[in-house]
């Protein structure tokens, strides 16, 4: 009975022992086997602090290193770890050399996957819609420390070809439809996501392309860790409409939502309008449709301060046919406010106005005589001066004419006859 009881308890401690080994994987002198059916696989070796990155080993003997490998090879550098991906990886023995820290030692990841959940068949323009992607490996959320939290999750719409061909249908050349990136994300614990680094990525998608039939491309990757999915989804136009009616006096200001009947659910409707006030104060107005109603109005005041207002909003509902809950942003606008106008003072004012601006132009015409009266003045001193040097030249010129015939006289007399 003891030896039955001693063979139990050492059959124990040695599954125990193995079971343990596996989950850790202290590979012995950093090795680790790789097998032929693997096409690829990722090794994350971890390393003491401040040290070198690994020199990776391949079973016959070829060498890669982090600033030097095929294309096949992707390798990313963290402080304490490297993060590499073989495609077609050899099979054997393979070693990494350097500084791996004994207490993580080496992991592999295979069968890595990427799983998401199904868009709806219908989401509308300007809808924002919660999203999850997980990162899989071997089915179960892959859970990476101080990587993950840098793998970026990217969401792209591209319009179908058929639809883009209809839309430039006038035109003689195919023009290819242009992919829309509406989001990307990190598994970093911010936003809705809820952890950081657990292979969970939980986003808000904001929607705000136009109507239409579009391929949905949702990839995950840091030049390490990459996949892909694809799904097809319709964009439909927004189910409701919004109206600003600026209030006067003691009015309040309102927002009118009106939802289209066939899609929404009646009584679903609701909405939430933050104001912000010219001083960058804030306040928020609430209200939701009544039942058995597809319309809404959210009231609300000013603060009395003149200057300009922002508001924006968010709307629910569900959608009719399925249930669905629906949330929309409202985009950010504006509108102004201004004092009580007092007409008698106004009435006066714009009579100031007008005397001044006919004493203006009395004053302007005023001045502009002086400068002509002065002007001709100019000219006629000009024209003046003008005839008088000429005058004075040919009085000049008459009296030297003269002289010279006088003094030509006696000479003549001389010469006539007795």
């Amino acid at each position: 009975m003891q030896r039955i009881m001693l063979a139990i308890a050492m059959w124990l401690l040695l599954t125990v022992g193995a079971v343990a080994s596996e989950s850790s994987m202290p590979f012995l002198d950093n090795r680790f086997r790789v097998d032929e059916t693997v096409d690829r696989i990722t090794f994350l070796v971890y390393r003491q602090e401040r040290s070198k990155p690994v020199t990776l080993v391949r079973p016959d003997g070829k060498k890669y290193y982090a600033w030097r490998h095929p294309s096949h090879v992707r390798w990313i550098e963290e402080p304490t770890v490297d993060v590499i991906t073989i495609e077609r990886p050899m099979p054997g023995p393979w070693q990494a050399i350097g500084k791996v820290s004994p207490k993580n030692n080496i992991q592999i990841i295979s069968q890595l996957s990427l799983k998401a959940e199904t868009l709806p068949q219908r989401i509308y323009q300007g809808e924002k819609l919660k999203f999850t992607a997980w990162l899989m490996s071997d089915d179960e959320p892959l859970i990476v420390e101080n990587i993950l939290d840098r793998v970026n999750l990217r969401v792209v719409m591209t319009r179908y070809l058929e639809e883009q061909t209809q839309k430039n249908s006038q035109q003689s050349e195919k023009i290819a439809p242009v992919p829309i990136v509406i989001g990307e994300f990190f598994d970093n614990g911010e936003g809705l996501d809820e952890r950081s680094g657990d292979g969970v990525f939980t986003v808000e998608l904001p929607i705000s392309v136009e109507p239409g039939k579009y391929n949905v491309r949702i990839t995950t990757g840091n030049g390490v860790f990459l996949r892909a999915l694809e799904q097809e989804v319709f964009i439909y136009p927004t189910p409701f409409v919004t109206r600003f009616v600026q209030g006067e006096g003691d009015t309040p200001h309102q927002v009118v939502v009106r939802g289209e009947p066939a899609t929404l659910e009646t009584g679903s409707l609701a909405a939430s309008i933050e104001l912000l006030q010219p001083d960058d104060s804030q306040s928020v107005a609430q209200d939701q449709a009544d039942k058995g109603e597809n319309d809404m109005v959210v009231s609300f005041h000013d603060s009395d301060q003149i200057g300009t207002y922002s508001w924006s909003g968010t709307v629910y509902a569900n959608e009719s046919a399925t249930g669905r809950p629906l949330v929309f942003e409202l985009p950010n606008r504006t509108f102004s406010v201004v004092g009580t106008i007092d007409l008698a003072k106004a009435e006066q004012m714009q009579k100031a106005a007008r005397e001044a601006r006919k004493k203006a132009e009395q004053e302007a015409q005023i001045l502009a005589h002086r400068q002509q009266v002065r002007q001709n003045a100019i000219i006629a001193i000009a024209v003046g001066n003008v005839v008088l040097i000429v005058v004075g030249g040919l009085i000049w010129w008459f009296i030297r004419r003269r002289r010279a015939i006088k003094a030509s006289l006696p000479e003549m007399q001389l010469k006539m006859p007795g």
